[in-house]
């Protein structure tokens, strides 16, 4: 079996886990449980960080994915993607600094950036999946 034509399906897969991860966390702290929030976090920034680097080796040996759909999802599909790259792009720093806050204990000032981390990280998640069902 040839690895590399797996890894479209394990990106989308390790991108919709850390969707799940990502809205288990959620739903955890809004409950006050605090130690599964914690390991939904982690399990969702270990899962994104498996992503990027299985999306790395891919593009290495395949290069990119030419879009071959036309009409109407043609400028659907572009939306889709600049954003999700351009928020991608993003999230990676402001993941980071979001999970250093909790590890440090800044707790208030973890939940005034986490507002922002939490949606965003969920949606470059959530499109992903969407762009790999819209590319295979």
């Amino acid at each position: 079996m040839n690895v590399v034509a797996f890894l479209p399906t394990l990106n989308a897969i390790l991108n919709g886990m850390s969707a799940c991860f990502l809205c288990g966390g959620y739903f955890f702290i809004r409950q006050k449980r605090v130690t599964p929030h914690k390991r939904c976090m982690v399990s969702a920034f270990t899962t994104s960080i498996l992503f990027l680097l299985s999306y790395l080796v891919l593009r290495y040996f395949a290069g990119f994915t030419r879009f071959t759909g036309q009409g109407w999802i043609r400028p659907l599909y572009f939306t889709i993607l600049i954003s999700h790259t351009l928020l991608a792009a993003v999230i990676v720093p402001l993941a980071l600094v979001t999970l250093y806050r909790a590890w440090q204990g800044e707790f208030s000032r973890h939940t005034r950036i986490a507002r922002w981390t939490l949606p965003l990280w969920l949606y470059v998640s959530v499109t992903g999946v969407v762009i790999y069902f819209m590319l295979y």
